[in-house]
């Protein structure tokens, strides 16, 4: 008997969603829009953290380390202490800075040595005619600000020497950079170059870090070095460290109030059309409720019809979501989106519980038919 209850009600949803395609697309399409943008908006959000934070390392360092009141230059050897306790994963890019007057076969410059290997993450802003110099101990090129370059009537290819006494060490110049800063009047040289050729061994003047702040890290990675070195000046570059908190949480508030948008948009655009094929379907129900059928059968047959049609959605809404991810992870960051696991499990529980509350209503009116007076056509 159990079994030919369960084919019994399987018939009567089959036939139910059969006979009413029209309405049983809307409530699909109304569905699936709403599990399509939960789910773009969900792997945006699970994955901007990551995304924003690479996109803001695009205006550089956001942690500067300098020496403090009694000193004139920065430790490398403490510099090298500081990378190590650097939150772990989230160090995207440090260099230590040194600053010094050299005299070149055809005036006094000023050079500032780096480390090549880091410098284009941490200013990558920067405009560079020819190359950028990736090894950080390359001792035979250099890199040279545009007005220098101009001045000096240097392109790239072109050799500059310095000298001190007898000693001369020759250059090729590899990039010339426009920085639109003071930048663009230096000599850019490795850093432990600059240091020997300066006599100021292993000394710099300051260090700067990049450093992805999704969760506050630059904060966090300013109190454990106050702690370590006291005596140096540490500091977050605030216009660009502070901004990515904001940003995110901005943008998150965004994404979450269109998702919540177009969630009670679908689910009163289901229980519209829910409610009129319980319209429809009066002297069905009456019929039903006339040979025995109970409230709670008449509940579950509406309730496995909304399901039915709500996995369908929900299989849709997830493929259409992914493809939107994509699209706004190519057109704000030139990356694509991951979706995350959370991301299944929100858009599954927010979409049945849209499609449930709109199916309230509905499903009152249904138990609330009076056979008598509907078969009898009142």
């Amino acid at each position: 008997m159990a079994v030919n209850n369960r084919s019994m009600n399987t018939l009567l949803v089959v036939r139910s969603l059969k006979l009413r395609l029209r309405r049983v697309f809307v409530v699909l399409a109304a569905l699936t829009m709403g599990a399509a943008i939960v789910t773009a908006m969900a792997g945006v959000y699970f994955d901007i953290n990551q995304k924003m934070s690479h996109e803001l390392r695009n205006y550089g360092a956001n942690f500067y380390v300098g020496p403090g009141a009694k000193e004139s230059t920065l430790s490398t050897a403490d510099y090298r202490t500081m990378v190590s306790m650097a939150p772990h994963g989230k160090l995207v890019a440090s260099s230590p800075y040194l600053y010094g007057m050299v005299q070149s076969d055809l005036e006094k410059v000023v050079a500032m040595g780096v480390d090549f290997a880091q410098l284009k993450k941490l200013v990558p802003y920067w405009q560079v005619q020819g190359e950028w110099i990736g090894v950080s101990f390359d001792k035979r090129n250099a890199m040279i600000g545009a007005s220098l370059a101009k001045k000096l009537e240097l392109k790239v290819g072109s050799d500059i020497s310095i000298i001190k006494g007898q000693e001369r060490h020759t250059f090729t110049i590899k990039g010339i950079i426009d920085s639109g800063a003071e930048e663009d009047n230096y000599l850019i040289v490795n850093l432990s170059i600059l240091q020997e050729w300066l006599g100021q061994g292993d000394q710099a003047n300051y260090a700067m870090f990049s450093i992805d702040n999704d969760k506050d890290q630059v904060d966090q990675f300013a109190k454990q070095l106050q702690a370590k070195f006291p005596e140096l000046t540490i500091r977050p570059i605030l216009k660009v460290s502070s901004s990515e908190g904001k940003v995110l949480d901005k943008i998150k508030l965004l994404m979450g109030v269109v998702a919540f948008v177009i969630l009670v948009l679908s689910t009163l655009c289901v229980n519209t059309t829910l409610t009129a094929m319980i319209g429809e379907r009066r002297h069905e129900f009456a019929l039903q409720k006339a040979l025995g059928a109970s409230h709670k059968a008449i509940t579950r047959q509406i309730l496995a019809e909304t399901l039915v049609m709500t996995v369908a959605s929900i299989v849709l809404g997830l493929g259409i979501g992914y493809v939107l991810a994509q699209i706004l992870g190519q057109t704000v960051f030139s990356s694509a989106i991951d979706l995350r696991a959370p991301v299944f499990a929100i858009t599954a529980v927010l979409s049945i519980g849209a499609a449930l509350i709109a199916a309230t209503i509905p499903t009152l009116r249904a138990m609330n038919v009076d056979p008598a007076k509907v078969l009898k056509g009142e």
